[in-house]
């Protein structure tokens, strides 16, 4: 008898032959002809209006609307690991720790791969690709004009060969060959920006310790950077910036712009107003880049905070009076200037953010950012202090956002600390649903930060959440968007314990295992006291037996930098009688000797409480033997308890009686 599938299988076989011959038939005699709607609508308009109606013949898709529809239809698998690591799933990280490591070899192959395509652009001049990405392609570094001219030194702007413009652009002066004003902004934009020497480039084998980030000493990598790195990139006295700057017969405010904002960005912000004050007394205005930059700087020029804001008001006095409109930038430089301002910054954050909405500049997540940094700088008790916060997050509600500032990745973060502070959940799911629309999840910045934020959120669910909320939002995160640190998981371990259902507790162990958590000391022995503080029922107890003989297997491994504590010791042994594994609780209590500790009384009562109910006189003798070994003051008390329970052969009783006189205090 054939299968039921069979049939079904034929069914739908013969049907869609049916369908897609009936489909070739249409498509081989399809026709276009106008509906009689729109016959009589096009005959009305040529008779009453010059213009006529333009239906297109089809619809023009993009080359990625099948892409993108199929994506719409794909939701995040909260049990799958991150989606770069899917490619190869041998090399899937279980740990923080490896997702850190696995994240940079990936970003580091990915590297050396563009190195040595954009180094032998000749191996690689066929384009496969559909949509064509033009970022995958070789890059051209090869220099194509040799000759000096003004096209020469283009193409070495172009490339950001610092060295090489200089050179060129020195060549032609010599040559009495003019430069464009153009092509000299160009040329100084270069210099400014990397601080007059050449930059790696981002494929280059050094480019993760060389490669400039802004403000932020930190790598593309998020790698502190050396304190050499940070030298290489200050600004140089009389540099090719200034030596060209002063070598221009005429000079306009592009050119002081170069130069002002290289020397912020490379902290010569002193020289910056000079160069600006030099500007105005040439009688020239500046523009709101020249303003930005000095806004940014203004806090490092006073000492005092009402001196800052004195000089942050006098810049925007001074864009008023030579009529620069100020841009999002200008106020997120002033909101980042105000968290170095001391107590006056609460008021003038306020202002400011009126005076954006005067002028309809919208603020960006940079400038909530700032703002809660100014008004969250310390933990405080007071009840109310999420106001701001929950009117920052009713304004962006239901928003998806675009980056307009670097800064913008910093908000979720920031959101997310002030809630777990202020013990706040109800705004921290606000946060998180806002996270969750569209593509905001992007604001969350690296994979550093992202780690920064769930584990927040996290941690603030373990406090003020039910265990099965909690465990919901384990599941869902973990590994998918989170690997919770050590923190995380005794967060976790504090929550089972107060709903009371430590009866987890095994499972919980296998994940920290699996999340390489097994070798910190502190979890590990929160862990197994949680399991030891009370008797529960006999299946539960056989669970934790298990789970203690699997952290004692952890302690033993050869690689192993936990080391064997009495309460590690009596915990594991006592979880061991409580679940009827007498002869391994025997051999823990074995192990305390080589490892020179000393068991708890309650241990070694519950010890011979289990020898009473096995009916072992002999390992009863042993035991008190064992208590006097280590001069325990309960060994009188033993010997006591053995005599009377216990059946015992003359020897052992004149054993225990030689112990119970022996520990007895004299007068």
């Amino acid at each position: 008898m054939a299968a039921p599938g069979r049939h079904v299988g034929h069914y739908i076989h013969k049907n869609s032959r049916f369908l897609l011959n009936n489909i070739e038939q249409l498509w081989g005699h399809r026709t276009f002809s106008w509906t009689p709607a729109v016959l009589q609508q096009t005959a009305t308009v040529g008779k009453d209006s010059t213009e006529a109606i333009v239906i297109p013949r089809k619809k023009t898709w993009s080359k990625e609307a099948v892409l993108e529809a199929l994506a719409s239809t794909v939701n995040r698998d909260p049990t799958a690991y991150h989606y770069q690591f899917q490619d190869d799933p041998y090399l899937t990280p279980r740990t923080s720790a490896e997702f850190r490591l696995y994240s940079l070899s990936q970003e580091s192959g990915r590297s050396a791969a563009q190195y040595f395509v954009n180094s032998n652009p000749k191996f690689f001049t066929k384009d496969f690709a559909e949509p064509h990405i033009p970022c995958l392609m070789p890059e051209s570094v090869m220099l194509r004009f040799e000759e000096m001219s003004e096209e020469a030194l283009k193409e070495r702007i172009s490339l950001r060969k610092v060295t090489a413009a200089v050179d060129m652009y020195d060549q032609l002066l010599q040559a009495g060959t003019a430069v464009s004003m153009e092509t000299t902004h160009d040329l100084l934009d270069l210099i400014c920006l990397y601080c007059d020497r050449d930059p790696a480039q981002e494929w280059g084998p050094e480019a993760e310790d060389t490669e400039e980030s802004g403000e932020e000493p930190r790598s593309r990598t998020g790698r502190v950077r050396r304190a050499s790195d940070l030298l290489k990139s200050t600004w140089r006295e009389n540099n090719n910036a200034e030596r060209i700057f002063n070598l221009l017969p005429e000079r306009d405010t592009h050119c002081y712009s170069a130069l002002i904002r290289g020397m912020v960005k490379h902290e010569a912000s002193v020289k910056a107003f000079n160069m600006y004050t030099d500007m105005l007394n040439n009688r020239m205005t500046a523009d709101v880049h020249i303003f930005n930059a000095l806004i940014s700087a203004a806090p490092k020029l006073r000492e005092k905070y009402n001196d800052r804001w004195d000089l942050i008001a006098e810049l925007l006095n001074q864009m008023s009076q030579q009529k620069v409109q100020p841009n999002l930038l200008t106020f997120n430089c002033v909101l980042k200037a105000l968290r170095r301002c001391g107590a006056l910054a609460k008021t003038q954050a306020l202002h400011t953010l009126s005076e954006m909405k005067a002028l309809g500049i919208a603020p960006s997540l940079a400038s909530f950012s700032h703002v809660l940094t100014i008004f969250y700088k310390a933990v405080s008790t007071a009840q109310n202090q999420t106001d701001i916060l929950q009117e920052v997050i009713s304004e962006v509600s239901g928003s998806s956002f675009t980056c307009q500032d670097p800064d913008d990745v910093l908000f979720f973060s920031s959101a997310m600390r002030i809630c777990l502070d202020t013990k706040d959940v109800e705004l921290a799911y606000k946060i998180q649903s806002l996270v969750e629309l569209g593509e905001n999840w992007r604001f969350l910045g690296d994979s550093y930060q992202q780690s920064i934020y769930y584990g927040r959120f996290f941690s603030l669910l373990c406090m003020m959440e039910h265990i099965d909320v909690v465990l919901k939002w384990y599941r869902q995160l973990i590994p998918s968007m989170y690997y919770p640190n050590a923190q995380g998981m005794r967060d976790l371990l504090q929550a089972l314990d107060t709903d009371s259902r430590l009866d987890l507790l095994p499972t919980i162990w296998q994940d920290i295992r699996s999340l390489g958590h097994d070798n910190k000391s502190d979890l590990v022995e929160e862990l197994l006291g949680l399991m030891a503080r009370e008797k529960h029922s006999a299946e539960v107890q056989e669970s934790f037996a298990a789970c203690a003989l699997d952290v004692k297997s952890v302690f033993d491994g050869d690689r192993s930098s936990l080391e064997w504590s009495a309460s590690s010791l009596s915990h594991i042994t006592c979880l061991l009688l409580r679940g009827n594994r007498t002869q391994q609780a025997w051999d823990m209590l074995q192990l305390f000797k080589s490892k020179n500790r000393v068991p708890s009384d309650e241990l070694l009562e519950d010890f011979l409480t289990a020898c009473s109910g096995a009916g072992a006189p002999e390992r009863a003798v042993e035991l008190v033997q064992l208590s006097a070994a280590f001069c325990l003051p309960a060994t009188p008390r033993l010997a006591q308890r053995a005599l009377s329970e216990f059946n015992l052969s003359e020897e052992q009783r004149s054993i225990l009686s030689e112990l119970e006189s022996a520990g007895e205090p004299t007068d």
